[in-house]
């Protein structure tokens, strides 16, 4: 796509989040593109053109009290790609059964096969319904005591521990409606 933006870049550019920048898409009539590209490993990325971008930009300045966050909404009313799964994952199970990955999906069956990749015998130890928002802090508590290989990569002598963290962890959260999270 000629003279394009990212969603993605437009949300930086602007200091938004994805999220707000799709629901002023929306409330423009402005359709979007979308296309893959290597620089997003191959995902579908939604594309606006320039001038897409710069009516963008404008109704950005107009209102600068637009909301940049969920905070002040329901914390079930929000929307579904804000829910999905908390996984955590062994990455070599019978090789390096210690190391693991923990993070945030809302679609864990293609979060797996973008895993299977760089990792092919991953191997699912647990899921828990989360929030987006929830992600960091859960990482951050379960992960205690662990050694940090990479950004959500970890190794660990106790597994069944990090494990037991997370059941920790999701129990003290909020329960999240079962039909919203399906596609995880």
């Amino acid at each position: 796509m000629e003279e394009s933006i990212s969603i993605i870049d437009v949300a930086k550019r602007l200091g938004k989040r994805k999220q707000t920048i799709f629901k002023i898409i929306k409330k423009l009539g402005i359709s979007t593109k979308k296309q893959r590209h290597s620089k997003h490993r191959g995902q579908a990325i939604a594309y606006i053109t320039n001038e897409d971008f710069n009516q963008i930009s404008e109704y950005v300045s107009k209102n600068q009290n637009l909301e940049n966050t969920d905070n002040d909404r329901d914390i079930n009313a929000t929307s579904p790609i804000d829910h999905g799964n908390f996984y955590l994952i062994q990455l070599e199970p019978d090789h390096e059964p210690g190391r693991f990955k923990v993070g945030f999906s809302s679609n864990l069956g293609e979060r797996l096969r973008d895993l299977k990749c760089s990792a092919p015998y991953v191997k699912i130890v647990s899921t828990w319904p989360c929030h987006r928002l929830w992600e960091k802090t859960a990482i951050d508590c379960v992960t205690v005591g662990c050694r940090k290989l990479h950004t959500e990569v970890f190794r660990t002598d106790n597994l069944d521990n990090v494990q037991n963290k997370c059941n920790q962890f999701f129990a003290l959260m909020p329960k999240i409606n079962k039909a919203k999270n399906d596609n995880a």
